[in-house]
């Protein structure tokens, strides 16, 4: 059988991507959406993003995050365990998004270092997307050529492999039916961090307070908490935050279409009722 490619999977016959994203009308003008953010460790989301959840949390969106492990390994402290420092920071974490008025965190629990783009982690994601249903959907370039944490590739492929084809084709993971759950879900957004060619940007000068507030919160992960400091090394650089744009778009289908409007009902092939 033949379907037709999603639109990200299409060609663009030479046409830049930038081009096209630049014609679609900005996340969230026809009002606020929910935004997931799904990424490896406490302190990715908010160290690249904080002024872009600021802005749209106040704009109204509902915004969840999902960390798939708890930052384990991030220390150089020799007294500091590995439960002792998940604990400090998932609250670290949950700290930084009442800050910025996230409405909940979730912690999937992997090991930080070995994550893997397995079914099961796959799996994890798509429950995730069927029970909160976003709309958009932020995480890692898993793809990009450049260097790359294990745990940042692995979250990307894992959540686009989520996002298109499993969340959204109910024979993926149908145990989540018998759950009660809805089969399927469709994500036709997606925002990339740490992209090699971003070309979605977002001004977020009047959220640079928040922003610093959100990272100072991960106190285990800086060196500085000079908050005045920070605040104004934010405000001397780049004042936008910056992704790639995919939009999963599938097309209608005319021809399936047109052949069951070609099927003839019992009424119509003259059948006695």
């Amino acid at each position: 059988m033949n379907l037709p490619l999603p639109g990200f999977l299409r060609p663009n016959n030479g046409r830049r991507n930038r081009g096209d994203n630049a014609k679609a009308p900005p996340l969230g003008a026809d009002g606020p959406l929910t935004l997931m953010a799904v990424m490896a460790h406490p302190d990715d989301i908010d160290f690249g993003s904080a002024g872009s959840i600021a802005k749209w949390c106040d704009e109204g969106w509902t915004v969840y995050y999902v960390l798939a492990t708890s930052g384990d390994k991030g220390t150089h402290d020799p007294d500091m365990t590995r439960q002792e420092l998940a604990a400090l920071r998932e609250e670290e974490q949950r700290a930084a998004a009442r800050v910025l008025g996230v409405k909940d965190v979730i912690f999937l629990g992997y090991p930080d270092g070995f994550l893997q783009a397995t079914p099961e982690l796959r799996g994890q994601i798509v429950r995730l997307f069927r029970t909160y249903k976003p709309d958009v959907v932020m995480t890692f370039d898993g793809f990009r050529p450049s260097f790359n944490h294990n745990d940042h590739r692995n979250i990307g492929i894992a959540v686009r492999d989520a996002v298109y084809p499993a969340t959204r084709d109910r024979l993926y993971y149908p145990e989540h039916a018998t759950a009660g759950l809805a089969p399927e879900h469709r994500v036709n957004e997606m925002l990339l961090t740490g992209a090699d060619k971003p070309d979605y940007f977002v001004d977020v000068s009047a959220y640079i307070e928040k922003k610093a507030d959100a990272m100072l919160a991960h106190h285990s992960q800086i060196s500085s908490h000079d908050r005045d400091a920070l605040i104004k090394r934010l405000r001397s650089g780049r004042r936008t935050e910056t992704f790639k744009r995919v939009r999963i778009i599938r097309t209608p289908q005319p021809q399936a279409n047109a052949a069951a409007q070609a099927v003839p009902t019992a009424a119509s092939a003259g059948a006695a009722p």
